[in-house]
């Protein structure tokens, strides 16, 4: 079967909802045994039970991932039950401001977590990746590549996801290890409703199509669209794909000037 992932071991951080959740249910659906790191590990327990109802094989971990020592322990655990095939860092906070509203503590809690916890599990699995080769795949965003009005510290951190990867994919070339990013654009998930609600009370249809309509195609994406990439990423399939940064932004970066 294409796209199999029968009995890899995928670690997925951040897979409690959204476009994690929907990574983790699709890597289930192929045959992957995953283990889901989220900060709070009852928010990753429905994604489980989704999992375990369909036949999928999953734990779940409570784990802070800008916290190193909370990695390690986590990943030790997870090295128990055999060597690591899949990284998918995923797990990521979001931030509105531009230079000058952008308060010192927001630039520290954004590295924190969107860089220093992609290092932290990149540096806790590249020992057992390194044995038998393996897939990387770190969550980028098109704020990594084009500017977008009051995102400059989340661009700044999703830019240097950008070249993590384009780093890793050249150091780990000889091992067999492939890393390779997605650059989501506006997606659908609980996230954007309660960006939405927050800051437009009343008019959450107007503001939801106007934030549609930014996206060429004419919509948001799915969740399931980017899991479905993440599949080919991970797969067999993908074997001649490593360092690549791959746009799922309905012709966001590409076409909005045209």
């Amino acid at each position: 079967m294409k796209f199999s992932l029968e009995n890899k071991n995928a670690v997925v951080t951040g897979g409690g909802s959204g476009i994690g959740r929907a990574i983790c249910i699709a890597l289930a659906e192929h045959g992957a045994n995953v283990h889901i790191l989220e900060l709070q590990a009852i928010n990753a327990e429905e994604t489980a039970k989704i999992i375990r109802d369909n036949g999928g094989k999953v734990s779940v971990y409570g784990c802070n991932v800008a916290n190193g020592s909370e990695v390690k322990s986590a990943f030790e655990l997870i090295l128990k039950s055999g060597s690591i095939d899949i990284l998918i860092n995923n797990a990521g906070i979001a931030h509105i401001g531009n230079l000058e509203n952008t308060k010192e503590e927001d630039l520290d809690r954004l590295y924190e977590v969107n860089i220093k916890g992609v290092y932290n599990c990149m540096h806790a699995s590249i020992a057992s990746l390194k044995e038998n080769g393996g897939v990387i795949l770190n969550m980028a965003s098109i704020a990594a590549s084009v500017g977008i009005n009051d995102r400059f510290a989340y661009s700044m951190t999703k830019g240097a996801v950008l070249t993590m990867t384009y780093s890793a994919a050249k150091d780990y070339l000889d091992y067999g290890i492939r890393c390779n990013c997605i650059s989501p654009g506006r997606v659908h998930t609980p996230f954007v409703d309660g960006f939405i609600k927050k800051n437009y009370p009343g008019k959450e249809k107007e503001m939801f199509e106007k934030l549609s309509k930014t996206q060429p195609i004419g919509r948001m994406g799915k969740p399931e669209e980017i899991a479905n990439m993440a599949i080919y990423l991970c797969s067999d399939e993908a074997s001649f794909v490593t360092g690549t940064n791959f746009s799922i932004d309905g012709g966001f970066t590409t076409l909005n000037g045209s």
